[in-house]
């Protein structure tokens, strides 16, 4: 027994030894921290993960210490149950997951203490601590995005992928390598679920068609919806169509632009063919960017006047002028019936266009973006996020904006989080960032969704857009998805003749994508 007890400690010592080599959490702490020559501010660290509301089934939030130093370590305290402690001797910083999540479910609601202490040639420095906090609500499990080059004329490499929140893993939902060459873009669930999916096709080769995906199985519907949105009762489909010109200029920092020369507002109900909403659109006003009230009675949508005529050059003179205006219509699913568009909020009120509205599930909020002009905010740095409370009517902008872009947004099923699109890392990548969204509706300050690597962001050169937050995986599998794709005969849904423009994909790889 007494030889056993013996070779127990002497593995606790060499487990002990190879975990602080490689950086693992070990505990309890020894006291180099408290050692440590006090600095009075908080340690440089990338991604910016300070003064943050994280979720209690995110995944390890790892990062990197930009300070000097040979030898660093993080302790983590919680208000209960263990703390951990990793050391390292680089830079980064990599949290191990089991801690990791015992830490932060028994501290849900609660603060975390981060010190950080870095020694460099032998000399050690301890910084004030970071103080971020574990909500009480959790974010959904799956964001689904897509992964496209920053720059491009052509794409030939374009994914449709889904990251699991909770870990690191990540795998393609759809390749646009796997259909030879194609344009995959506007994928939308139905309320958050994952079984419930459409997602666009342009290809020269297999069409211009849409997918749709229920239950593990997928078909190709023969007519190309454009900005997408689901009805909460899963039934329907309402959907844009948008003739978009993409054009360059060298007039500010970002030196593309987009341009809805027309469009239209269409619906497609699963059991019929689709049909134009009525009363939404005519030949002087442009529509786009669908979404629907939770309880599925509206349908909120974007308008502008339409300030050209057919033929006119690209872009028409007077494009910059154009400004969107919120909008809704009434719907009742049981007879099919539509009534009278309602202007929410005017262009003319808040002197912006207004663009991309998304409804919280819980009908309280309505987050839009708004943007100097036009129709597109991911080319526009002057593109911010507001919220617009749905009871009073009354918007403000949220403390969670910087001076790039910030676009494509969506809300996770419990509305408590938010994740969009934001440029702000230098105004040419777009990474994914979580907001927290609390009860009186105060968006606290977002982090950027975290990485197995800690330096990931520093040297990954592809975009993050167009976040979906879902429940789960997506249940159909990317051969499935591609099967259909690949199909010759596409499921008919007939776009309504003569009512709507059409969607230009003469040349797919023109098309604007976000």
């Amino acid at each position: 027994m007494q030889g056993m007890l013996g070779r127990h400690r002497w593995l606790a010592t060499v487990v002990t030894v190879v975990a602080a080599a490689l950086g693992w959490a070990v505990w309890p702490p020894r006291p180099v921290v408290e050692d440590g020559q006090a600095v009075p501010r908080l340690p440089r660290i990338s991604p910016d993960y300070t003064g943050i509301v994280l979720p209690p089934n995110i995944a390890p939030l790892n990062f990197a210490v930009r300070e000097d130093g040979q030898r660093f370590v993080l302790r983590i305290r919680g208000e209960t149950g263990d703390g951990l402690e990793v050391v390292s001797r680089s830079p980064g910083i990599r949290i191990p997951p089991g801690p990791w999540r015992r830490l932060l479910a028994a501290n849900r609601g609660q603060q975390l203490r981060w010190e950080i202490y870095a020694e460099a040639d032998g000399q050690g420095r301890r910084y004030e601590a970071i103080v971020n906090r574990v909500a009480h609500d959790a974010i959904d499990s799956h964001l689904v995005y897509r992964l496209i080059p920053p720059v491009y004329n052509q794409w030939h490499e374009v994914s449709i992928r889904q990251r699991s929140l909770t870990n690191f893993a990540d795998s393609p939902v759809l390749e646009g390598t796997s259909l030879d060459v194609a344009c995959l873009n506007c994928h939308s669930f139905a309320a958050n679920d994952p079984q419930r999916m459409s997602l666009g096709l342009r290809s020269q080769q297999f069409g211009n068609a849409t997918l749709l995906a229920a239950d593990g199985q997928a078909v190709k519907l023969g007519v190309a919806f454009g900005y997408t949105a689901w009805h909460p009762s899963g039934q329907l489909v309402a959907y844009s169509t948008n003739h978009v010109r993409q054009f360059f200029h060298g007039a500010r920092d970002e030196i593309r632009d987009v341009l809805d020369l027309e469009s239209a507002l269409a619906y497609y109900r699963l059991d019929r063919e689709a049909k134009a909403v009525p009363g939404v659109a005519d030949e002087q006003h442009l529509v786009t960017y669908p979404a629907w009230s939770p309880d599925g009675r509206w349908l909120y949508y974007c308008r502008a006047s339409r300030l050209w005529t057919d033929g006119a050059p690209v872009p028409p003179e007077r494009y910059a002028e154009v400004r969107y205006d919120l909008m809704r219509v009434p719907y009742g699913i049981e007879g099919d019936r539509w009534g009278t568009p309602q202007t929410v909020l005017a262009a003319e009120r808040t002197g912006r266009s207004i663009l991309l509205p998304r409804i919280s599930p819980d009908g309280r909020f309505l987050l839009f973006c708004m943007c100097d002009y036009g129709c597109f905010p991911a080319f526009q740095s002057s593109s911010d996020l507001y919220l617009l409370d749905l009871a009073t009517g009354e918007y403000d902008k949220p403390p969670i904006n910087s001076e790039f872009s910030e676009s494509w947004h969506s809300w996770s099923s419990n509305s408590r989080w938010i994740a969009f699109s934001s440029k702000r890392q230098g105004g040419t990548f777009t990474r994914c960032y979580l907001s927290y969204v609390d009860e009186s509706g105060q968006v606290h300050k977002p982090l950027v969704v975290p990485q197995r690597d800690p330096e990931f962001y520093d040297s990954f050169l592809q975009t993050f857009s167009v976040p979906e937050l879902i429940t789960g995986p997506v249940r159909v599998s990317p051969s499935e998805l591609a099967r259909a794709a690949r199909a010759e005969q596409a499921q008919t849904a007939n776009a309504p003749a003569g009512e709507m423009p059409p969607l230009d994909n003469s040349d797919p790889y023109s098309q604007t994508g976000p």
